[in-house]
């Protein structure tokens, strides 16, 4: 192999990887996007919890409050 094959070997083979590379970095930004994506869903699944966990627990004091003061009447 003369040094000339070598060098368009090792020139192939360096744009061979940079075009992986480049696919790498797309889906890296592709995943990087869906998990921003998850991260805002949780973010309103877990501010919906809240809210339901409060509104119960207020619900849950007040029905407590009424019935304690009918029972003593």
């Amino acid at each position: 192999m003369s040094v000339t094959d070598r060098i368009l070997t090792a020139l192939t083979t360096v744009i061979r990887m940079n075009d992986k590379v480049e696919e790498m970095a797309g889906l890296m930004k592709e995943q990087q996007r869906r998990l921003d994506d998850l991260n805002g869903r949780v973010i309103r699944l877990e501010t919906m919890l809240e809210l339901a966990f409060t509104r119960s627990s207020g619900s849950v004091a007040r029905l407590s409050d009424a019935d304690g003061g009918s029972s003593a009447r």
